[in-house]
Parts: C-alpha cells; structure tokens; sequence
C-alpha cells in the first residue's frame, strides 16, 4: 500500500511514550526540505516510561525497522511509509508513528 514517506521531522514513539529518533538519515533526498529516514539505520529512543528489571523488560532503548517502501527507494535502500513496522529492543513491542509530512507518497 502506498504511504507518507518518513522524514527527519517525523514525531515516531515506542509504545510507553519514549521518543524515537532515527540514527541516520539519506540527506540526498528530502521532503518537506528534511531528510528522508530508511530502513537500514536503527532508531535510538530516549524517555520509555517502561520499568526496568526485575519489575518489567524495559525501557526500550532501540528499534529495528522491518518493513520499508518496495518500489520508492534511496541509493538501494527502501524509505520508510507511514504503515513501516518496527521492534523496539528489548521489549519486543511496536514503534508508533504519530505524525509525518502529507505531501509525498511512495509504495
């Protein structure tokens, strides 16, 4: 299905409320005249309100994309969509994209 490309500006959390920020971005593409995120880099997420052990398995501290664009790519590498499927680690649980730029599509 196509979706919303995501970029540096995208408001992404781990499912407790922490703030997830990608570790690399293509600056060779922009939208919205910021950098456009892909599925190869991780991102690192910073205020998971999940306890630590013995309490719970969190916070979450990083989350690996693993669903990305199929047509729309940057140098090789698929974009990630507004419906992009990440796990957070070491929770196990999903990223949440809250918000994104709504001009351009990729499938």
């Amino acid at each position: 299905m196509p979706g919303f490309v995501l970029h540096l500006g995208a408001t992404v959390l781990c499912s407790h409320g922490g703030q997830a920020q990608p570790t690399a971005v293509q600056p060779r593409v922009a939208v919205s005249a910021q950098p456009v995120t892909t599925i190869a880099a991780p991102y690192v997420i910073a205020g998971c309100a999940m306890p630590p052990p013995p309490v719970a398995n969190g916070p979450c501290l990083t989350a690996q994309w693993l669903i990305g664009s199929t047509r729309v790519f940057a140098e090789g590498v698929p974009l990630l969509l507004l419906d992009s499927q990440a796990l957070c680690t070491p929770t196990a649980t999903p990223l949440i994209i809250a918000a994104t730029q709504v001009r351009v599509t990729a499938m």
